[in-house]
């Protein structure tokens, strides 16, 4: 009978925590960024039908960085465990509290029990009744959360994009200004920009009513 081969525990978490790392370097980063009546959640995004924005439920967002086949398994669920909340229980009873919580706890344990460990970051937002209201919620590779306030980031170069848009950023500023430190702060990290058509953005906006949730069209990236 052979011997299993043995990997110290930190060895293994060190490898897969570098291996998930340099598979959500390879994609593009994410940013969102409050303004005066919601969030704005914008990214770089050559494709035109694989969004990695969407709407979840009523005021709530998402959005995934890494393997897309990854992130969008992961959004579906997020979909369907909000939809069986507000049915089961209120639609108020969900939360992009509620469901970060749940893709962090699925997350860490695909980190932590799974051979691959799965190559993404996620974000959800949630925009509330005022600007105190607002969340904004992180998730990485391996189920760390964070709740970041004003503005956030996911990817590769989050930390590069969370410095950029510090520099800028004023607290209650129109959506069109907001728009354009969002994209000046991530065409700052390509060597060429970004090409007009080759921007996703949506955002959650209060004044929308319930389905606060709005794509934005190429035209009204382009303008800002």
């Amino acid at each position: 009978m052979t011997t299993p081969f043995y990997v110290p525990p930190e060895q293994l978490m060190k490898d897969r925590a570098e291996f998930a790392r340099k598979g959500i370097a390879r994609g593009k980063s994410i940013v969102a960024v409050e303004y005066d009546s919601g969030i704005l959640i914008l990214g770089e995004n050559a494709s035109g039908t694989l969004h990695k924005i969407s709407e979840v439920y009523d005021r709530i967002a998402f959005a995934g960085v890494g393997k897309y086949n990854e992130f969008e398994q992961l959004r579906i669920g997020g979909i369907r465990r909000a939809d069986l909340t507000g049915y089961a229980y209120s639609r108020s009873d969900v939360t992009a509290k509620g469901l970060a919580n749940a893709y962090a706890q699925a997350l860490g344990n695909i980190f932590t029990q799974e051979v691959k460990p799965y190559e993404v970051e996620l974000m959800v937002v949630e925009v509330g009744a005022d600007a105190d209201d607002n969340r904004i919620f992180k998730i990485t590779y391996d189920g760390t959360l964070f709740a970041d306030r004003r503005f956030s980031a996911i990817g590769g170069k989050e930390d590069a994009l969370l410095e950029a848009l510090d520099a800028d950023y004023d607290e209650g500023a129109p959506l069109t200004t907001v728009l354009g430190w969002a994209k000046a702060a991530c065409s700052s990290l390509t060597e060429n920009g970004v090409a007009p058509g080759e921007w996703e953005a949506a955002v959650v906006d209060r004044l929308n009513g319930r389905r606060a949730f709005r794509r934005l069209e190429s035209a009204e990236i382009d303008e800002a």
